[in-house]
């Protein structure tokens, strides 16, 4: 079968379309899953380019959906023809994170979904949405379960709520979606004012070019008559984070979800302390939470936004597409 591997040295100059041999006849509680699309995360592009070192030959990509083609014995969840979605943490099932790294994530430590089949347990995968493309559902498993998991697990979203999203990418389109279907206040900020328009066309309340206002953690809490937002979902990390306390509400919840900016720096301790503020770090979610999700997803009727898609064997454009922080919502690949 074809499938997509980092190579050393590593770089997106230097991945490889290989063949592999056929994954075969599920086992005992296992399942083949036909892979017919992935989307790309920061993750995978930070795997792609040596930014996170992984094993040579290593097959890319956390996220595949495809169509189950075989099941093996004990298997009740799944049938073959029905479609799915890989989980991001395959052996992280429900409650607490079992997990402080990358080493049980396909495309990172486990081989990954840039392939055309693979054999795994069934506890691997969930249903895909009801009438969702393989392209949307590949969607899931890393962008839309952070977002999830920020926004209604951990920060308890309820109507009435004002959520202030940095960024507009997938995590981010995502978490506006589901703010907005929830009867929250969303607040966007970005770089673009294009992407900000096209952020007040999905509902966003109101919108602010952080380039432009570099004070806009000021600017976010004077929109809100200076009480503040109850949620932020947090994406740069230390250039970010300062501004982030300054437009969160006395009580208020930051998700830290990206660190975009760097893996250090200052943080205003005493302004978080004296608001009284809940900073959590979030890395995605378990397959309970995906299973929730999904059923959230469906009657919501909120679907992805795809900026663009590319073959699988376009896998290195399709990161140079991603490093070029252009698009608006998900990548994708179909095989």
């Amino acid at each position: 079968m074809k499938a997509v591997t980092v190579a050393r040295p590593a770089g997106l100059d230097h991945l490889q379309v290989v063949e592999r041999g056929d994954p075969g006849a599920p086992g005992p509680g296992q399942i083949r899953v036909r892979i017919a699309a992935n989307s790309l995360n920061y993750h995978d592009y930070a795997v792609a380019a040596g930014a996170i070192p992984t094993a040579n030959g290593r097959i890319l990509l956390s996220d595949g959906a495809g169509v189950v083609e075989a099941i093996g014995d004990g298997v009740t969840e799944f049938a073959a023809g029905d479609h799915v979605v890989s989980c991001f943490f395959p052996y992280w099932q429900d409650g607490a994170p079992p997990h402080g790294n990358f080493s049980h994530v396909p495309g990172d430590g486990l081989d990954g979904y840039a392939c055309e089949a693979v054999v795994t347990p069934a506890h691997w995968f969930t249903h895909a949405p009801k009438g969702w493309s393989h392209a949307e559902a590949a969607t899931l498993p890393c962008a839309a379960v952070t977002a999830w998991r920020a926004l209604v697990v951990e920060g308890q979203l309820k109507a009435g709520d004002t959520v202030l999203i940095l960024g507009t990418g997938g995590v981010a389109i995502f978490a506006l979606q589901m703010a907005k279907a929830m009867g929250a206040v969303a607040i966007v900020t970005s770089s673009s004012d294009a992407k900000l328009e096209r952020a007040r066309g999905m509902g966003a309340d109101f919108t602010v070019n952080y380039k432009t206002d570099p004070d806009w953690g000021s600017t976010v809490r004077a929109w809100t008559g200076k009480r503040g937002v109850d949620h932020v979902l947090e994406i740069g990390g230390p250039g970010t984070l300062a501004q982030s306390i300054t437009a969160t509400r006395i009580g208020g919840h930051i998700a830290l979800i990206g660190i975009l900016t760097g893996i250090k720096g200052e943080v205003p301790t005493l302004a978080m302390m004296a608001k009284q503020i809940k900073l959590q770090g979030i890395v995605v979610g378990s397959r309970q939470h995906q299973l929730d999700l999904v059923r959230g997803l469906e009657a919501t009727g909120i679907r992805p936004v795809i900026d663009k898609t590319f073959a699988l064997d376009q896998l290195a454009d399709a990161f140079r597409h991603e490093e070029q922080a252009q698009h608006f919502g998900k990548i994708c690949v179909e095989a």
